[in-house]
């Protein structure tokens, strides 16, 4: 018996409910065809302890690339290290003005109900990450966003300071099976920021030591290229914005752009956001729309879950993971 798997099949028959059986059902069918999946992270799902689940779907190769934000990448890093020191308020919904002063002062960033500790963890990794980068920059080198933190996770430096089962690390999992990963708009990330601050003060020399988003694109186009000669490629987006946006237009523009023959849409879709279908809004437009930006076609097996992906994404990898 799957006690997951199986509880949610015999109790998740309608509405949003029965398209999450839908898209996970559809989701192993892709892998168990040679389909690779492709996984997008918007949000504060590393904030909200998603590794707890997607580090094991990456281990068991059910996630073939991942594309998320600045602020994921760098958010399972603090959890890793920090995580005793994260405050949760669990009536945010009641704060004042004066209590969020009142939790900066305290150096505590709020994240909805969690808080993530500035010294514990921002300043921690940033003395870690920091010396990475004067080194590559010194020696002319250089690295992506996600390059430099695998360097650092699998160097051992930071484990001294573990707060949780590494095994619950996606980013972890994801540097040593060397995943591919894209992060779109890195600048705005908290990391991103403190490394302008550097550039700023000339202790960095040069700004592309860091190497950012057209490069992302060009590595985002030679996965693409490749993986699809051999496999239907998915695309498993969690919430809008860049890190959806971004990926899933490297298929019009190999096609449109660059003139490729053959190259073909991707091969499954489904979207979970609580971004209700509106007219204007690229996060809650329905799938087909993407049909005529040459994206999906019309037989591509399509869903989207209008609900909450910090309850959702752990029920369709435990399915798909046969738990």
């Amino acid at each position: 018996m799957t006690a997951i798997r199986d509880f949610v099949h015999h109790h998740y028959r309608h509405f949003n409910a029965a398209a999450l059986i839908d898209a996970a059902d559809g989701y192993v069918r892709h892998l168990d065809n040679g389909g690779a999946m492709f996984m997008t992270l918007a949000g504060a799902m590393s904030t909200a302890e998603l590794g707890l689940s997607l580090a094991e779907m990456i281990r068991q190769d059910k996630v073939q690339g991942i594309c998320c934000t600045g602020a994921n990448l760098e958010e399972d890093v603090f959890n890793l290290v920090a995580h005793d020191h994260y405050v949760r308020v669990p009536h945010y919904r009641h704060l004042t003005a004066h209590d969020e002063e009142e939790l900066l002062a305290r150096h505590l960033n709020r994240v909805t109900d969690t808080c993530i500790p500035e010294e514990e963890a921002i300043r921690r990794i940033e003395d870690v990450i920091l010396e990475e980068w004067m080194d590559a920059d010194k020696n002319g080198q250089q690295y992506f966003p996600h390059e430099f933190l695998y360097r650092i996770l699998l160097s051992g430096k930071l484990e001294k300071h573990y707060q949780i089962d590494p095994k619950d690390s996606w980013l972890l999992a994801a540097a040593e099976r060397n995943l591919p990963i894209i992060v779109p708009g890195w600048e705005d990330s908290t990391l991103g920021n403190i490394f302008a601050s550097h550039c700023i003060t000339g202790e960095i020399s040069n700004v592309h030591t860091v190497r950012t988003g057209i490069e992302y694109m060009m590595m985002m186009a030679d996965w693409y290229k490749e993986i699809c000669k051999t496999s239907s490629v998915g695309f498993f987006q969690i919430g809008g914005g860049i890190a959806g946006d971004f990926p899933i237009c490297v298929v019009p523009m190999l096609e449109q752009d660059l003139q490729m023959k053959d190259i073909p849409r991707w091969g499954y879709f489904c979207q979970i956001s609580d971004s209700t279908t509106s007219y204007g809004s690229y996060s809650g437009a329905v799938p087909n729309e993407k049909i005529t930006w040459g994206k999906l076609s019309a037989d591509t097996p399509n869903y989207i879950i209008e609900s909450d992906a910090t309850i959702v994404a752990p029920l369709i990898f435990a399915c798909v993971l046969g738990q």
